[in-house]
C-alpha cells in the first residue's frame, strides 16, 4: 500500500526543524552580544565621622533587570582620572536673597582641585545664559556670579534649561556634574495644573533622560523664587519634588529645608564636596536591544555602611 505523501516527508522536515533550531540556538549568544556602559558612582557612607571602606570592582554588583553584568572598569576619580565638568546652574527666577550665599559659594568653587573644570550659567526663557565657559581659572568662575534678574523671562522652566545645557555641554571624557539652585517651579507647565500637590513636571523627565543619556549628575538646592508662586504652598512643594525627582534619577541629592531658605548654603556645598572626592568610574558590559535607549540599571554591594549612588538608567547601544 502506498503510503501518503506526507508521512513520508515528515521524517525530512523534522531533520530540518531540529537542524535549524540548533544553528538558532548556536547563533543566540552571538547576536546578543554587549554594549559597553558608563556612569558615575558616588560612594556615600552611612552615618557620620566614619571611615570609608574600600569598595572593591568585586564588590560591586550590577543588575539590568534580573541579569546580573559583568564590571570591567571601578577607577576612583582621582589622578588621571580625576577629570571633572562641574556647572554652577542659577535660576533667574530666584529672589535677590540668594546673593546671601554667594561667599559660600564663592568658596566652595574656589575649593574644588585643579582637575575641575567650572561653568556657570543663568536658566531664562528655558535656556541657559552662560556668565562664564568651563575654566581651570576658578577664581575668574566665583567672580561670574551676579545678581538673579528676578524674573523666569518667556516660557520660564529650569527643566528645559537643564536640557539646553546638557545639549551644548562639550565633550572631553570628564565626569560631569550640576549644581542646580532654583525653587524647582514649572513656570510653563504649572498654570495649566490644578492646585494641589503631586505635580511632576513633564520636563523633569525630559531633563533626566538628557543626563542618564550623557551621565550627568544633578545636584540641587532650593532657593525662593520670585512672584506670588514663591509664596504658595503647594507650588513650593510641588517645585522641591520635581527638584528630589530629578537629582534621584541623576544620581544626585537634593537639599531643602521646609518652604523657606536655608540660612546658610555652606553644609550643602560641603556634602557636595565630599561626594565628588569619593567618586568611582564605573564600566560594565550592558545587554544591548534592537534600538539604543536609557536602560534601568541596579547597583548593591555586599560591603556592610556604604551605598552605591547612581543614575536609575544608563545609554546603552544596540545590537
Amino acid at each position: 500500500m502506498r503510503r501518503p505523501v506526507y508521512l513520508s516527508v515528515l521524517p525530512l522536515l523534522l531533520a530540518f526543524a531540529v537542524a535549524g533550531s540548533q544553528l538558532l540556538q548556536a547563533q543566540e549568544p552571538e547576536s546578543v552580544g554587549k554594549s559597553s556602559a558608563r556612569m558615575t558612582v558616588t560612594l556615600r557612607v552611612q552615618g557620620k565621622n566614619k571611615q570609608t571602606p574600600e569598595v572593591r570592582s568585586n564588590d560591586v554588583i550590577v543588575k539590568q533587570g534580573k541579569t546580573v553584568l559583568p564590571v570591567t572598569r571601578w577607577t576612583p576619580a582621582r589622578g588621571e582620572s580625576a577629570g571633572l565638568d562641574l556647572f554652577i546652574l542659577l535660576d533667574d527666577a530666584s529672589d535677590s536673597s540668594v546673593a546671601l550665599q554667594f561667599d559660600e559659594l564663592r568658596a566652595f568653587i574656589k575649593a574644588q582641585p585643579e582637575s575641575t573644570l567650572i561653568g556657570v550659567g543663568y536658566m531664562r526663557n528655558s535656556t541657559v545664559a552662560i556668565a562664564q565657559n568651563f575654566t581651570s581659572d576658578h577664581d575668574q568662575a566665583a567672580k561670574s556670579l551676579r545678581l538673579p534678574f528676578g524674573n523666569s523671562g518667556a516660557f520660564g522652566n529650569s527643566y528645559l534649561s537643564v536640557v539646553n545645557l546638557i545639549n551644548r555641554w562639550p565633550i572631553n571624557g570628564n565626569r560631569r556634574e550640576i549644581v542646580m539652585i532654583t525653587d524647582g517651579i514649572d513656570r510653563r507647565h504649572d498654570v495649566y495644573h490644578r492646585r494641589g500637590l503631586g505635580f511632576i513636571s513633564p520636563d523633569v523627565y525630559s531633563a533626566s533622560h538628557a543626563a542618564q543619556h550623557t551621565g550627568t549628575v544633578i545636584d540641587t538646592i532650593y532657593t525662593q523664587g520670585v512672584g506670588r508662586w514663591s509664596r504658595n504652598y503647594w507650588k513650593i512643594t510641588n517645585g522641591q519634588t520635581n527638584l528630589a525627582k530629578l537629582s534621584d534619577a541623576t544620581g544626585g541629592e537634593s537639599y531643602f529645608l521646609g518652604a523657606h531658605n536655608a540660612v546658610s548654603f555652606r553644609p550643602y556645598l560641603d556634602e557636595i564636596h565630599n561626594a565628588l572626592a569619593n567618586q568611582y568610574l564605573l564600566e560594565f558590559d550592558a545587554v544591548p536591544r534592537k534600538k539604543p535607549g536609557v536602560h534601568y540599571i541596579s547597583l548593591d554591594t555586599p560591603v556592610a555602611g556604604v551605598e552605591l549612588d547612581s543614575a536609575e538608567g544608563v545609554w546603552v547601544g544596540s545590537r
